[in-house]
């Protein structure tokens, strides 16, 4: 009888540990629709993770809410010393998912949390330990490394730089030794911004470097760069080298473009390029978008292999060739949205976070645009219940 509870038991706990969370569940497939969609709510009372349904038609619908055991932040205006809006942390992936794991930053509690996405229905998020200090101020901007089975994030403020984590699907996230990179950028905290400031941090496409774009300041002449950070084996390098792309001024979101070593970047002083990162980064091609006012986020769809950038201050939405640097369609949208935070393309979808007014007359939205024929077709608006002009960061569960 006692063997045979002692077996029971063994079988039991063996159970327990097939069953546990194990990075990376999920697929990798960027060309499929997504299942379901998230951003955050950058509350400064307490930060939290809104997730989407998404229908078979790509539209969205409520799904869930869940805090991150944090609090978010709002940079400063530098142009009226006031917080700041919509854009209220200057960065790209402020939010980010690979495979059934979720990363997203806290700006104000100085942390980044951990959850996992359960595959049945990937709007249940459960945090695994508890949000780590990201080793620097005002943490904007999360990556994650399927291959290396990490994240990093990207500090903007008076610690300004890069720290690396490992992930345990139990413990959550653990400091890599030697993993923090500072950036000498004479910032604040909170940040003062939107020049000046760390933007974007991510992984090259086969997952050997970290990149991280940070914004210079034009009016101060002051030069913006691309830092490259060596990955491998589950480790980063002790240095990175940095570079500023000539022609560019202000760096901000970015995206490897599929099948290259190229990135395609946006830069806010005159919309977006694409550059080599091979030996000394430099512009392959320029792209100047004629009326922007804020480029600042990208994405690539897998489907049209095209590049879609988003502004701040505008309800647009321009799709680029990153191949050839041609502009081939700029589409008003006409949502009524006073422009956008973050993007990102699902399938034929392209989602994009607009999160209000400053005044906060209008609240958030998420327009979605099938972007499978040309003109682009706006098909739906949606307002998430509960968030406001804070909100920042658009990622997807694959």
């Amino acid at each position: 009888m006692r063997s045979f509870i002692y077996i029971i038991s063994v079988l039991a706990t063996a159970s327990a540990v097939v069953a546990a969370p194990q990075p990376f569940n999920g697929a990798k497939n960027k060309g499929a629709a997504p299942k379901a969609i998230y951003f955050m709510t950058n509350g400064a009372a307490e930060n939290s993770i809104v997730a989407l349904k998404v229908g078979q038609d790509g539209t969205l619908s409520d799904g869930s809410r869940t805090l991150t055991g944090g609090k978010g932040a709002s940079g400063i205006d530098g142009n009226n010393s006031m917080p700041a809006g919509p854009d209220a942390l200057f960065s790209q992936s402020a939010v980010k998912v690979e495979g059934n794991w979720m990363v997203a930053v806290n700006a104000g509690s100085n942390s980044m949390s951990l959850m996992s996405i359960d595959t049945r229905d990937p709007t249940k998020l459960t945090m695994v330990g508890q949000p780590v200090d990201t080793m620097g101020e005002f943490p904007v901007t999360a990556a994650i490394s399927r291959k290396n089975k990490m994240a990093c994030v990207g500090n903007a403020g008076a610690r300004a730089g890069i720290a690396c984590f490992s992930i345990h699907y139990r413990k959550g996230l653990i400091p890599l030794a030697k993993s923090q990179i500072s950036f000498p950028i004479n910032q604040t905290t909170p940040p003062v911004g939107p020049t000046g400031s760390v933007s974007h941090v991510f992984f090259n496409q086969d997952e050997s470097m970290l990149l991280t774009t940070v914004k210079g300041q034009p009016m101060k002449n002051t030069t913006g760069f691309l830092s490259m950070l060596p990955v491998r084996k589950g480790q980063v390098g002790t240095q990175d080298t940095r570079s500023s792309p000539p022609g560019t001024a202000v760096l901000f979101g970015s995206v490897p473009i599929p099948g290259t070593k190229d990135i395609f970047a946006t830069d806010a002083s005159f919309g977006a390029a694409t550059i080599s990162t091979q030996g000394t980064p430099a512009i392959i091609h320029k792209v100047k978008i004629e009326g922007q006012k804020a480029t600042c986020w990208a994405t690539i769809s897998a489907a049209t292999k095209t590049a879609f950038v988003a502004d701040t201050l505008q309800d647009n939405l321009v799709e680029i060739d990153p191949r050839t640097g041609a502009i081939l369609q700029n589409t008003k949208l006409m949502q009524g949205n006073p422009g956008y935070v973050d993007l990102l393309v699902g399938g034929k979808f392209v989602y994009a976070l607009s999160p209000g007014s400053k005044d906060g007359t209008r609240k958030a939205y998420v327009a979605v645009v099938d972007v499978s024929s040309r003109p682009a077709r706006p098909v739906q608006n949606f307002q998430p219940p509960g968030p406001g002009r804070s909100s920042m960061g658009m990622t997807a569960f694959m």
